[in-house]
């Protein structure tokens, strides 16, 4: 099995589309039927995963979902092309425990983990509607990845 699709819930399909492609996301496909029914589908650079928005979708409330991570290597540059292309992203941080970062903001250190351990750093930026997505830097995958 492979994840393909995440739906994400949005208020405004438009705006939520250019957000997306002003990162540089492919646009798959952008189909509507009827005045109640429109499907968007966009995929981050190198990913074999894709989002899918718009009207009749999902049932879920806009900028509901959360801890969406996006992952890089090199977090520091994911971060700056991020910034550079309009986005309000978080500063790089590392979790106070080590492991993994925890939901909101408690427990995060400033700056990428201090020795640069593969799945450690992270930065956080939200879509127009408030839905999360995360930054992660892996730089050398845990064993079977």
């Amino acid at each position: 099995m492979k994840l393909e699709v995440v739906v994400v819930p949005v208020a405004d399909v438009d705006r939520t589309k250019d957000f997306y492609k002003a990162l540089g996301w492919r646009e798959d496909a952008d189909v509507a039927v009827g005045a109640d029914f429109r499907v968007v589908q966009l995929t981050p650079p190198g990913s074999p995963c894709s989002i899918i928005f718009g009207s009749g979708v999902s049932s879920a409330a806009p900028g509901s979902t959360q801890g969406l991570h996006l992952i890089v290597d090199d977090i520091e540059a994911a971060r700056s092309e991020l910034a550079e292309r309009g986005v309000d992203v978080g500063e790089v941080f590392h979790d106070a425990g080590g492991v993994f970062h925890r939901a909101g903001t408690e427990g995060r250190v400033a700056g990428p983990e201090p020795d640069r351990q593969s799945y450690g750093s992270f930065a956080s930026f939200s879509d127009p509607d408030g839905n999360g997505w995360i930054l992660q830097e892996v730089t050398t995958r845990l064993p079977g990845r």
